[in-house]
């Protein structure tokens, strides 16, 4: 008895030891997710093939299921292949896995479920906070990851920003450095708002590539809710009726 209650007392504390490891949290900016704007997941989709797919492979979607969000096989293979992949290919990188071991020191992950493992907010945040820091191997840092081994490959698009910290106490009179604001030191080819705009549209399609069948299954569920509600008042009536003459 004594042993579980040590246990349960470890368990109780290990969520506030993860949050104290895990450094300063970062506020996040809410990802404009909306899986039933279809022109918004087909955006997205390009962006995805466009951007990420030179290195990180989406290995449990296939092509062909992009026909779920209104693109027809012919739509699919004149924008959206470009090597020598088939419609019902599934996402692979163009990057060997050895060369990515070797040019970023860890193979770049698999994007399949990254919504699912990262929140859509945090993406949306982290895709928007890439900075100039020379002291890191490719040039970029970020703000909600700090020291990425990733660069900024929509550099061309949102520009080049720095990040401007200011220092503060804590509590206990120890001096950090918070992040203040970011500084635009190169216009990208498009403005921030249109920036934000595309990185919106990738992460509604990674948040719809995680589970292409949640829009059904919550409409089932809410068609199952609806039935349950219609049917319990016919029980309910059903009830009364069957017990208004027992005592």
């Amino acid at each position: 008895m004594k042993l579980i209650k040590q246990l349960f007392t470890l368990l109780a504390f290990v969520p506030l030891a993860a949050a104290a490891s895990g450094g300063a949290e970062i506020r996040l900016d809410k990802a404009p997710v909306n899986l039933s704007d279809k022109a918004s997941l087909q955006r997205g989709a390009k962006m995805f093939v466009n951007y990420c797919l030179n290195c990180h492979s989406a290995s449990y979607m296939r092509y062909s299921r992009l026909q779920d969000l209104g693109l027809t096989e012919d739509q699919i293979k004149n924008n959206l292949l470009f090597t020598t992949e088939r419609v019902g290919d599934t996402m692979t990188a163009a990057m060997k896995y050895s060369d990515a071991k070797v040019w970023f020191g860890a193979a770049p992950p698999d994007l399949s479920v990254i919504a699912r493992s990262r929140d859509p907010d945090w993406i949306y945040t982290y895709l928007r906070s890439f900075y100039r820091d020379d002291t890191r191997p490719t040039g970029w840092n970020n703000i909600a990851f700090d020291k990425v081994g990733m660069p900024h490959v929509m550099a061309t698009l949102q520009g080049e920003q720095i990040a401007h910290f200011e220092k503060v106490k804590d509590h206990e009179g120890n001096e950090h450095e918070m992040f203040d604001r970011f500084e635009l030191v190169k216009p990208g080819s498009v403005s921030q708002a249109q920036y934000d705009s595309m990185v919106g549209d990738l992460v509604n399609y990674l948040a719809w590539m995680a589970e292409p069948a949640k829009p059904k299954r919550m409409q089932t569920g809410l068609l199952v809710l609806a039935f349950l509600a219609v049917f319990f008042v016919i029980a309910y009536y059903l009830k009364k009726e069957f017990w208004k003459d027992v005592h």
